[in-house]
């Protein structure tokens, strides 16, 4: 089994590469989605390591709210990557157990490098769209203001420094159908 990791900064169009992966049969493991989950699973845990800061909506802990709180203070970031990415590695061995009978499998990981869990992959695909291009994606999907994208975009490691750790290269800077057109390429 081939086990490849699908990386790229924030609003670089993972999720529409797994869309295509996941349309051509390919298994996939959203990373993202699977600290969603931790942060219910984990609510305690992640309630008393911040208590005093209002991370909490609902009766749920904001995603929001947590992001607003730890994109402003890597101590704060540190200490929730700390939580989040021991399990994540759990979740990601799962799936590779699960799909042991695979030729080969996806895992999107938006901050591998950042989590130091590359080595738990054969190749690294790295999605790369211009920055321009991402802020604007920022803006209007996740409703962000131009300083707050900025933010953001600014907390990951450089995507021209990720590009040289990749095996390969997808640039997400035109269409959906460029960005099919990339992945089947490379899968197919």
């Amino acid at each position: 089994m081939i086990k490849y990791a699908i990386v790229g900064n924030i609003a670089s169009g993972k999720s529409e590469a797994e869309k295509i992966l996941l349309k051509y049969g390919k298994k996939v493991l959203d990373t993202d989605e699977a600290a969603h989950e931790l942060l219910d699973e984990q609510k305690d845990v992640i309630l008393r390591e911040f208590a005093g800061f209002d991370i909490v909506e609902n009766g749920k802990i904001s995603r929001q709210k947590l992001g607003k709180t730890v994109f402003s203070d890597n101590d704060l970031k540190q200490r929730l990557e700390n939580i989040l990415h021991p399990l994540i590695k759990i979740k990601i061995e799962q799936f590779f157990k699960e799909n042991a009978n695979e030729e080969m499998v996806f895992v999107a990981v938006p901050l591998l490098f950042e989590s130091g869990m590359q080595d738990l992959f054969d190749k690294i695909i790295f999605i790369y769209t211009n920055d321009r291009i991402r802020l604007k994606r920022l803006i209007l999907r996740d409703k962000y203001n131009e300083e707050y994208a900025k933010i953001r975009m600014d907390s990951q490691v450089s995507q021209d420094e990720k590009v040289l750790k990749s095996d390969f290269v997808v640039y997400n800077n035109t269409s959906l159908a460029d960005l099919e057109k990339e992945i089947k390429a490379l899968i197919l």
